[in-house]
């Protein structure tokens, strides 16, 4: 398959070619068209808005190439260094995000529920999320409360809560999945 060009544009990759668009998002619902909520299909006719990880995860992938503004290539370090500046902690992000990708799951951002993903088996408007994920470091500081809340929070919207710890000196994610259980 012949690389897709997506324009870096500020804190989103941009893909303007509409073909391209709907090409990327058929492979696994990876960005957003511009001025579509919930696109049902690739049927649209919207250039498609890239996060920084989905953009680093199909550059890696061999799928996307990237360039500035100005038309500039931009390489994976200097994609890389941009990502770093504007994630908080995002090679442990990515390194989570790319294990769920690589396991076939579809990784869209969990702001609306204070985590960092809601995970799909199949798709946004195949199914609601069933998971919630929120990366955590191996070094943090979990309380009751902690746990308390994020259950809380996962049973009002019929999801499974996981904490995902990933090990970048192995490469590797570690996951706990709470299923709350009533005696």
């Amino acid at each position: 398959m012949e690389k897709v060009k997506g324009v870096f544009h500020g804190t989103r990759v941009v893909i303007w070619d509409i073909d391209d668009a709907r090409k990327i998002w058929s492979m696994g619902f990876y960005g957003k068209p511009m001025g579509i909520y919930k696109p049902r299909s690739p049927d649209f006719d919207a250039p498609l808005l890239l996060d920084l990880l989905e953009a680093l995860y199909l550059y890696d992938k061999d799928v996307l190439s990237i360039v500035s503004r100005d038309g500039d290539v931009v390489d994976r370090d200097g994609l890389l260094r941009y990502c770093r500046r504007s994630y908080i902690r995002f090679d442990d992000k990515y390194l989570v995000y790319k294990d769920l990708r690589d396991k076939g799951l579809v990784v869209l951002s969990g702001l609306k529920f204070g985590v960092d993903f809601a995970v799909y088996r199949k798709g946004p408007g195949l199914e609601h999320a069933p998971y919630l994920v929120d990366v955590m470091d191996v070094r943090a500081n979990l309380s009751g409360d902690d746990i308390i809340r994020a259950g809380r929070l996962a049973t009002t919207v019929r999801k499974r809560f996981i904490i995902a710890i990933p090990n970048r000196d192995v490469g590797e994610v570690n996951y706990l999945i709470f299923r709350w259980w009533r005696p």
